[in-house]
């Protein structure tokens, strides 16, 4: 069983709970997931089986997009509803004015810090657990990331809903602390759905209970094969005698395959995934990934 299997993650579980949960259905094969969605949060988590787990580095480095809403006038520990407050203040009156200036300074390329209850690790240790633990947490160095697009509304008096589309490495619940205070004000998320990552969307996702019930059952219809997890990469087609040289890591087969202007491809041989290469190292004689024959 290779493939990706396209989950919307419900509220109340952690990312690599819903890990556990499909590998005791499909083990003995490889199980992993790309992009952590924290407990609170829900939407698309592509969970990548088998074979699958060689896709990760060709998935990862893919824009995402959110929805959610942010409380305005009190920021906590951790930027979600799970913390504790640290923080309180008043909050301004939010007009389209203040609104389409937030767009403004938003947009594009930020500085963030991210969040001191995060898994960047700190000595080998994850600063989130320093910080439950109650360690002096320094807060991360800020990081440039970017945010394409950005609309903003006004959920309540003290609230705002939002959607965006941005960079890997974002996170959001810096954003929300930040966008409290250009507002004059404190703030944390609240509610955060992703709806985009990786080339997927939420609406070919399928909840949680559906997908361990159909794997239950020994039904991986939904599953979505390495070729086509890999749809936004070029192809390049070979027969069996090339296809042959390639398992063997002969690079050379591949000259004068690659198509132009891309920095990886696919090799697929009847139909399915053999390889995933990387143009610029063909000379050098690498081969990015071989996939096991199915």
């Amino acid at each position: 069983m290779d493939g990706v299997i396209l989950v919307d993650k419900p509220a109340g579980i952690s990312s690599a709970e819903v890990v556990r949960r499909i590998k005791a259905r499909v083990k003995p094969a490889r199980v992993g997931h790309l992009g952590t969605l924290d407990p609170f949060a829900t939407g698309l988590l592509p969970i990548l089986v088998g074979e699958g787990t060689k896709l990760a580095p060709f998935l990862e480095e893919s824009d995402k997009e959110y929805e959610g809403v942010i409380a305005l006038g009190a920021e906590t520990d951790t930027l979600d509803p799970t913390g504790e407050t640290i923080r309180t203040a008043p909050v301004p009156v939010l007009d389209d004015e203040s609104l389409h200036r937030l767009v403004e300074r938003f947009t594009g390329w930020i500085e963030q810090v991210p969040p001191v209850f995060s898994a960047i690790k700190r000595g080998g240790v994850p600063l989130y657990k320093l910080a439950r633990r109650g360690d002096e947490v320094e807060p991360p160095a800020p990081r440039r990331i970017t945010i394409q697009r950005l609309d903003l509304t006004v959920a309540s008096p003290a609230s705002l809903r939002f959607t965006l589309r941005c960079s890997p490495g974002t996170y959001v619940r810096s954003f929300a602390r930040d966008i409290g205070v250009a507002l004059g004000s404190a703030g944390h998320l609240t509610e955060l759905r992703r709806t985009a990552t990786s080339g997927f969307a939420i609406d070919q996702a399928r909840l949680l209970d559906e997908v361990l019930g159909a794997l239950e059952s020994g039904d991986s219809t939904g599953m979505i094969d390495l070729r086509g997890a890999l749809a936004a990469l070029p192809e390049v087609f070979v027969d069996q005698a090339i296809a042959g040289g390639i398992r063997n890591g002969d690079s050379g087969a591949l000259l004068g395959l690659v198509p132009a202007g891309c920095r990886y491809f696919k090799v697929v041989c009847e139909g399915r995934l053999l390889a995933v290469c990387q143009a610029t190292s063909l000379l050098a004689g690498a081969i990015a990934r071989v996939f096991a024959d199915r």
